[in-house]
């Protein structure tokens, strides 16, 4: 399994809520027509009195490397791109595979 890992900002000026709208309830529609897509996760960052870097994390699950090269490269794609520009000001990406879980040995030692 396979993951395209995005940070983004919302447009400059752009109220939260009227960001979160755009991703949360808006965007999945058009990530779910992407060919390929097996999971899609959406993470906005915490209102908190520091300014975050970014204002969330979103994650696509593909089974294979093609698989994304597909369903980036389709009128689909096209389409999320252009309603990105609504409410994006940035997208910074990049692929991962599964990764894995570190156990911590000081959970591992509490009784």
């Amino acid at each position: 399994m396979y993951r395209v890992i995005v940070v983004i900002r919302r447009k400059v000026g752009m109220a939260r809520e009227e960001f979160l709208e755009h991703w949360l309830a808006d965007h999945p529609r058009f990530v779910e027509r992407l060919p390929g897509v097996r999971a899609y996760r959406q993470s906005p960052a915490i209102e908190h009195r520091k300014e975050w870097p970014f204002d969330g994390m979103a994650e696509l699950f593909f089974d294979s490397l093609g698989d994304i090269a597909r369903a980036f490269d389709c009128v689909e794609a096209r389409e999320l791109f252009a309603h990105e520009e609504d409410f994006l000001e940035d997208a910074t990406w990049f692929i991962a595979d599964e990764g894995r879980d570190v156990p911590l040995a000081s959970l591992l030692n509490r009784e």
